[in-house]
């Protein structure tokens, strides 16, 4: 209804009338009503995808997704799983120098994993699982997070061998021979325990009170574990951790939470963690959000968004080996502003942008830490929280 350009007469009892403009008579909503809130989002590059399958290389002929980033020297540097005609899954390497538009992509792999498997796995005694990711049934490094700490680069990745074992392995790098692109990479060793299967784990990017800080689960809780040095794992000495299916919780967007999305980004106001979600009455989708960590005692959330930051709304994100899945593993602040970089239906490589004051500002407004919460666990025992 549109207003009139004349004032607004309000009759107060024992005292003169008075005016009010227009515009402050907008100001004045009936009681009840509600301002629609701006939830904190990402912004999708209109060009997207920026990474996609390559027919000249066998090796990522199938699928290119699920890319780690690093910002270091004035690039953004991307670390992608790739499946070709193997099925095996390897890490291709791609920069960019604005964040959006790639300048520099590998002919060969950055890096495959070599690692060894016992006869008990293979064919042997340890009954083989039916899981499969990104359309790769051959195994190899799924899904990697990159974590530059002083002048040593690390990723955390997915380690799956084809047949029993889905586990989280670290390897290391020099940052200079990163940098220059000469893979020497240390000997992976794997740090999530056998028998159970475990993905979405991160390094934070810097030391917490002087120790590293891996985050291995966001639910029901943050957790996190500090050490030394990364070279307490030894091949026999595990992070141990809850199992990976932790149940649903009740009446949230992320009724089940599937863990983090790329190591943390450090603002002045927390660590900012994106993660990734399935809401129970939209089955099958994967979606992002986002959380602000204590710097201090990153276990405590500060705030959480109440909306997904990034939904499987475009078609790139649903024609694919699956669809409906936004699936991110790096993340990069520049300029401002952030750089979430996402795999879309398991398939391509993408990313989405936004103002970095202006999403902390939104999650701080809009999202909330505290919330009572119903989970299921895998025997369906309720346990609130």
């Amino acid at each position: 209804m549109a207003l009139k350009k004349a004032t607004i007469k309000v009759k107060r009892k024992s005292t003169p009338s008075k005016t009010v403009s227009p515009k402050a008579a907008i100001k004045r909503k009936p009681q009840g009503s509600k301002i629609k809130p701006t939830y904190p989002h990402l912004h999708k590059f209109e060009e997207n995808p920026i990474l996609e399958p390559s027919e000249k290389n066998r090796w990522e002929s199938k699928a290119t997704f699920n890319a780690a980033a690093l910002y270091e020297n004035g690039k953004v540097h991307l670390l992608y799983r790739a499946i070709g005609d193997s099925d095996i899954s390897v890490l291709g390497y791609a920069s960019s120098a604005d964040g959006l538009n790639i300048i520099e992509r590998l002919s060969n792999p950055a890096y495959i994993e070599f690692r060894k498997y016992s006869s008990a796995v293979r064919g042997g005694s340890i009954p083989q699982i039916f899981y499969t990711s990104g359309g790769g049934w051959g195994g190899g490094a799924e899904d990697p997070r990159l974590t530059a700490i002083d002048e040593k680069v690390y990723i955390l990745y997915t380690s799956f061998d084809g047949w029993g074992s889905v586990r989280i392995a670290l390897t290391s790098i020099g940052l200079h021979d990163f940098l220059e692109k000469k893979w020497n990479w240390k000997t992976p060793v794997l740090i999530s325990p056998p028998g159970e299967i475990h993905k979405n784990w991160v390094l934070f990017p810097e030391k917490i009170d002087g120790k590293y800080a891996i985050l291995h689960s966001i639910s029901p809780t943050i957790s996190i574990d500090y050490f030394e040095n990364l070279d307490y794992f030894d091949g026999k000495k595990y992070i141990e951790d809850s199992l990976y299916d932790r149940g649903w919780t009740k009446g949230r967007w992320d009724s089940q939470m599937r863990g983090a999305g790329p190591p943390p980004l450090k603002t002045k106001d927390g660590w900012l963690l994106f993660y990734h979600g399935i809401d129970r009455n939209d089955p099958g989708r994967y979606k992002l959000g986002a959380m602000l960590l204590d710097l201090h005692d990153p276990t405590k959330i500060l705030y959480r968004s109440k909306a997904p930051t990034l939904a499987p709304d475009e078609s790139y994100e649903n024609e694919g080996f699956k669809a409906g899945v936004v699936y991110s593993c790096g993340a990069v602040i520049m300029d401002g502003k952030i750089f979430v970089y996402y795999g879309g239906a398991d398939s391509v490589v993408c990313v989405a942008t936004t103002d970095l004051d202006e999403f902390i500002q939104e999650l701080k407004t809009t999202g909330a830490p505290k919330m009572k919460r119903v989970i299921t666990n895998s025997n369906g025992v309720h346990v609130r929280t």
